[in-house]
C-alpha cells in the first residue's frame, strides 16, 4: 500500500485453492492419521505459547520430592498406595497441574512401578527411562518433519500455481493487454503466496513447534534425572538438585527457591478428602 498498490490485487481465490489445496494434499498423503492429529495439537500449542511453564516445573519437583522423602523414610513399597490410586493419593491430589496430564502421570507411574516392585535394578532404571524418552522424542519429531516438508515445498507449489496462471494468460492473449495484465498479476500472486507462506508462516511455525518439543522433553528428562538419581542412592534433595541442573535455563528454578519450595511442600498439611 505504501508503494501505491492495493491489497485487493492479491485476492485471487484460484491461487489460494491451488497452493493450500496441494499443501493439504501433501499432508494427507505423507502423514498417518495419528501424526496428523499430533500436528494439529502441536500447531494449537504453538499459538498458545510455551509448552511448559516454570510453575509446572515447580509442581513436578515438589511432587517428586514428597514421593522421594516418603520412599526414603518408609521404603519404596510405601509409594505403592499413591502410585496405584492417583485420584485418592494425598500427595498427587496437591498437584493438579501434573495429574490433569495423562501422559505425564502414565510416564511417572511406569517409571516408579518397576522400582517399587523390584523388577529393575536401580542402575538399570535410568537407562530404561532414557530409551523410552528417546522413542517419544523421535515420534514427536515427525510433526516438525511434516511442517518442514510443506515449508520446503510451498515455493515450488507457488510456481505451479504461477505456471497455471500463465497458461490461462496465453489462452486469453487475444482479449487485449488489460485482461492479459490481470491474469499475469494473478499468476505472479501464486509465486508470491507460496514464498510468503513458506518463509513467513510454515517454516517459523515448524521452529516454534520444535522449541516447544525441547521444553516438553526437558520436563521429562528432569523427571528421569530425579528418579534415576534417587533410585541409585542419592538423597531426595540431591536427586532434585541433579534434575534442576539438567533443565533449560528458562525453566530452571534457583537453588534456594527450590529448597524453600520443597521444604514447604513436605511440611504443608495434607488436603482433606
Amino acid at each position: 500500500m505504501m508503494a501505491g498498490g492495493s491489497p485487493i490485487l492479491l485476492m485471487h481465490p484460484a491461487e489460494f485453492v491451488v497452493i493450500i489445496g496441494v499443501a493439504t494434499g501433501m499432508l494427507i498423503v505423507a502423514a498417518p492419521q495419528k501424526v496428523m492429529a499430533d500436528l494439529m495439537k502441536d500447531i494449537s500449542m504453538a499459538f498458545k505459547g510455551s509448552a511448559i511453564t516454570k510453575s509446572e516445573i515447580m509442581d513436578l519437583f515438589k511432587l517428586l520430592y514428597e514421593l522421594f522423602v516418603l520412599g526414603r523414610r518408609n521404603g519404596l513399597i510405601a509409594l505403592d498406595e499413591h502410585v496405584s490410586s492417583i485420584n485418592t493419593s494425598s500427595i498427587f491430589s496437591k498437584y493438579p497441574s501434573f495429574t490433569k496430564d495423562k501422559e505425564r502421570v502414565e510416564f511417572l507411574i511406569n517409571a516408579l512401578r518397576p522400582a517399587i516392585d523390584g523388577k529393575v535394578k536401580p542402575d538399570q532404571l535410568k537407562n530404561l527411562l532414557e530409551v523410552e524418552l528417546d522413542t517419544k522424542e523421535e515420534e514427536a519429531g515427525q510433526t516438525v518433519m511434516l511442517l518442514g516438508l510443506v515449508g520446503d515445498s510451498l515455493p515450488g507449489i507457488g510456481i505451479v500455481a504461477a505456471v497455471l496462471g500463465i497458461i490461462n494468460t496465453m489462452a486469453a492473449i487475444a482479449e487485449g493487454p488489460e485482461k492479459v495484465g490481470e491474469r499475469v498479476a494473478a499468476a505472479l500472486t501464486g509465486t508470491f503466496l507460496g514464498v510468503l507462506l513458506a518463509y513467513g508462516v510454515v517454516n517459523p511455525l515448524g521452529k516454534r513447534v520444535g522449541f516447544n518439543h525441547q521444553l516438553h522433553f526437558a520436563y521429562y528428562r528432569a523427571m528421569v534425572q530425579a528418579i534415576g538419581g534417587f533410585t541409585s542412592g542419592l538423597s531426595p534433595a540431591m536427586a532434585m538438585e541433579v534434575a534442576r541442573r539438567a533443565l533449560d535455563t528458562s525453566l530452571q528454578p534457583g537453588g534456594e527457591e527450590l529448597e524453600t519450595a520443597m521444604k514447604a511442600a513436605v511440611s504443608a498439611p495434607k488436603p482433606s478428602a
